[in-house]
C-alpha cells in the first residue's frame, strides 16, 4: 500500500475557499495531508471546501483571516495549532487582482494590492516561522509571471508579485536550513465558469493563441506545482517556477 506523501503533516492555505487557493487544498488533502485554510468573506466557499477536504478523509479547518492584519494572521496560525498541534507546510495564496492605468491609480488601490500581495505573505509567514522551524517546513508563496514580466496596466500587480518573488528568496536565506521556500508564479490561468463573461472568455482565447502549449493554465497545474515543492527534496529552496504553458517565452 502506498503511503501518502503528506500523511501525518498539516497545511495552511491562505485564501484556499476558492479558484486556485482552493485547488491547492484539495491537492495537499489527496496527497495526505490535513488542511487549514483562510477565508476573508467567501465563508460559503469555505465551508464548501471544508466539506471537500472533510470527504477525502482528511481533518479540516477554515479560519477567517484577512492577512493584511498583524492581528488576524497571528490568531490565523494560533488556531491551527490549537486544532492540529502542528504545522508542517505554508501556501501564500490569497491575494488581488487589479487593472488599472499606471498614470491614474490610485494610492488606496495601491495599497491594497500591496498590503495583501505582499505584506500579507509576509505576516503569514512570520507568525508561522517557529512552528514551520520545529518541524522542518516549507512555505510556498503564490507568485505570478506578471513579477517577471511587467504588465503596463497591472503596474501595482506586477510590483507586488515582483516583490514577493524577491520577499521568497530572501525568507529562503533567512529560514535555512530549517525552513525551504520556494514560489510558484502562474501565467494565465482559466477562470472559473462563474467568472466566465464575454470580456474573459476573448481574454482567455487570446492569451491560448499566445502561449506555446496553445491553452491556457488550468488551478489543478497550479496545484500540481505547489505538490512538487510540498513534497520534493527539502534542499530546494529560493526558487521561483513558472507555470505558464510557456507564455513568458513569447
Amino acid at each position: 500500500m502506498t503511503t501518502l506523501p503528506l500523511s501525518g503533516k498539516t497545511a495552511l492555505v491562505t485564501g484556499g475557499a476558492r479558484r486556485i487557493g482552493r485547488a491547492i487544498a484539495l491537492a495537499l488533502a489527496n496527497a495526505g495531508a490535513d488542511v487549514a485554510i483562510t477565508y476573508r468573506t467567501s465563508g460559503d466557499d469555505a465551508a464548501l471546501t471544508v466539506r471537500e477536504i472533510a470527504a477525502l478523509g482528511r481533518n479540516a479547518l477554515a479560519v477567517e483571516c484577512d492577512v493584511r492584519s498583524e492581528a488576524y494572521a497571528h490568531k490565523a496560525v494560533a488556531d491551527v495549532i490549537a486544532a492540529f498541534g502542528r504545522l508542517d507546510l505554508l501556501v501564500n495564496s490569497a491575494a488581488v487582482f487589479r487593472t488599472a492605468p499606471l498614470e491614474s491609480l490610485s494610492l488606496e488601490e495601491w495599497d491594497l494590492v500591496f498590503d495583501t500581495n505582499t505584506r500579507g505573505p509576509f505576516l503569514m509567514a512570520r507568525e508561522a516561522l517557529p512552528h514551520l522551524r520545529s518541524t522542518g517546513g516549507r512555505i510556498i508563496n503564490i507568485g505570478s509571471l506578471g513579477g517577471i514580466k511587467a504588465w503596463a496596466t497591472h503596474a501595482h500587480y506586477s510590483s507586488s508579485k515582483a516583490a514577493l518573488h524577491t520577499l521568497t528568496q530572501a525568507m529562503a536565506k533567512a529560514f535555512a536550513p530549517q525552513v525551504a521556500v520556494n514560489c510558484v508564479a502562474p501565467g494565465w490561468i482559466a477562470p472559473d465558469s462563474i467568472d466566465v463573461g464575454e470580456e474573459n472568455e476573448s481574454a482567455a482565447q487570446r492569451f491560448a493563441a499566445r502561449t506555446p502549449m496553445l491553452r491556457n493554465g488550468s488551478a489543478d497545474d497550479v496545484a500540481q506545482a505547489v505538490l512538487f515543492f510540498a513534497t520534493g527534496p527539502s534542499f530546494i529552496t529560493g526558487q521561483i517556477l513558472t507555470v505558464d504553458g510557456g507564455l513568458g517565452l513569447t
